[in-house]
């Protein structure tokens, strides 16, 4: 830039050189809608899927890149996308199985025992666009079995179960899917690459909500899906034709030829990313991305001491009177301790919920009776949270839904976070013993 340039050009263009490299030593934020090519050639192949680079941050963008190789790596996956929200994610892989497909009928197999926002996108907004999902307890793996269709092209399940831990047995449910050649969406958000890598138990892609564990402190909204890179779409080609024949609106090119996971570019994940997510817009804004980046330093640390926590409270409340069954398969005496040793050796984190034995009155006495555990519709932040599915993150499902989902109408859900326990622990004892107390003197004027 020289001085005869104009104050308008000046204020534009000088300082700074597209391209050139910093050497901060945390990931810088890089704050730009657009990208400056180097010459016509490079634009005309980077938009022809030809050549690596970035388009338009609506796509990709360098920070969001960095989180979506970190989250790749944490999980064992060969790449990854970051997207708006942990529902954008699970929306974007589901969609992006369906478009690999191409028009036609499509069905998904889904546990019966998801988060509520997951069963609010499959009950009905993919029922109005002609999806038909099949719902299966994913305990049953005959269920599982039984519900694959020629036309299914997707199974997910939840590596933990929301609200009440359901632990499933991902690698038999794996070896289901797979001998019908359909592919296993798995989301972790619950389990975290701390505690369990569903791709080594036979998940083929694996979706977050960043929002939760991975940020960690209730922050920011994100989402990723990670491609394990495993999925053989070449198996069924006539299935899959948008992967694996010409595709014209990308000037006739053959996914499953072009891309190979080299650079994290594999078939499912350049679909989605120029696709989904360029037509429909889950936008993950860089400055979140790096907030996201920012928890994941400290990951295994909050990670380890939640799960330590949440089961010691789940023991204490296992011992009260109010309280007439926890769920925590870290329980001995819960039908899927087992499993959840074997598949989870180091825990199963720090969300579990519990059923008050003093009935659904008694919720909002508990509740309200808390102090230290924040009354908010979130998980894995660093502060302790509590939520009444029923009435909250479950509450469009109708009776028989939330019976299917093993939530009670007395069921609360807690989020662990990292106080010391014996201050959560002394929570928990007063706002049952304000339970008590209202339940007993109820019945004394009862009788």
């Amino acid at each position: 830039m020289t001085r005869s340039e104009g104050p308008a050009t000046r204020q534009i263009h000088a300082g700074y050189t597209p391209g050139e490299p910093q050497n901060t030593v945390t990931v810088p934020v890089y704050q730009s809608a657009a990208y400056e090519f180097e010459s016509f050639a490079a634009a005309r192949d980077t938009f022809a899927l030809t050549r690596v680079g970035n388009i338009y941050s609506r796509n990709a963008n360098p920070t969001n890149a960095v989180l979506e190789r970190r989250i790749a790596a944490l999980e064992g996956g060969v790449g990854a996308i970051a997207v708006g929200s942990g529902q954008a994610a699970v929306a974007a892989a589901l969609l992006t199985l369906i478009a690999a497909a191409g028009p036609g009928q499509h069905h998904i197999v889904a546990s019966n025992k998801l988060y509520g926002g997951t069963s609010d996108l499959l009950g009905d907004t993919l029922a109005d666009l002609g999806i038909e999902v099949t719902l299966v307890d994913p305990l049953d793996h005959g269920a599982w079995a039984g519900a694959l269709r020629e036309t299914t092209r997707a199974v997910l399940l939840e590596s933990v179960g929301n609200p009440v831990l359901t632990i499933p047995d991902l690698p038999e449910i794996a070896r289901i899917a797979h001998a019908a050649d359909v592919p296993v969406i798995v989301d972790n958000t619950m389990g975290t690459p701390t505690l369990h890598r569903p791709i080594e138990h036979g998940a083929d892609i694996v979706v977050h909500s960043a929002t939760k564990y991975l940020g960690g402190h209730g922050i920011a909204i994100a989402g990723a899906l990670v491609d394990a890179g495993t999925f053989d779409f070449t198996a069924r080609p006539k299935r899959w034709p948008r992967l694996t024949a010409p595709y014209p609106r990308f000037g006739g090119l053959v996914f499953t030829e072009a891309f190979d996971g080299t650079g994290g570019r594999t078939p499912f994940l350049v679909l989605a990313r120029s696709k989904v997510v360029h037509d429909l817009g889950p936008t993950l804004a860089p400055a979140t991305a790096a907030q996201i980046l920012v928890g994941i330093e400290t990951l295994d640390l909050r990670v380890q001491r939640q799960t330590a926590t949440a089961l010691q409270l789940a023991q204490f409340l296992a011992g009260r009177p109010e309280v007439a069954r926890v769920h925590h398969p870290g329980l001995p005496d819960r039908p899927e301790h087992a499993r959840a040793q074997r598949l989870f050796p180091d825990g199963v984190g720090g969300v579990f919920a519990f059923d008050l034995a003093t009935g659904a009155d008694s919720v909002e006495t508990f509740v309200d009776a808390l102090e230290l555990f924040a009354l908010a519709a979130n998980i894995g932040d660093a502060r302790s949270l509590v939520v009444h599915p029923a009435t909250m993150t479950h509450s469009r499902l109708n009776a028989a839904g939330r019976a299917e989902a093993g939530i009670d109408l007395t069921t609360i859900r807690l989020s662990v976070g990292l106080e010391d326990v014996a201050d959560l622990q002394a929570d928990l004892e007063r706002a049952l013993d304000a339970v008590g107390a209202h339940h007993f003197s109820h019945d004394s004027e009862g009788h």
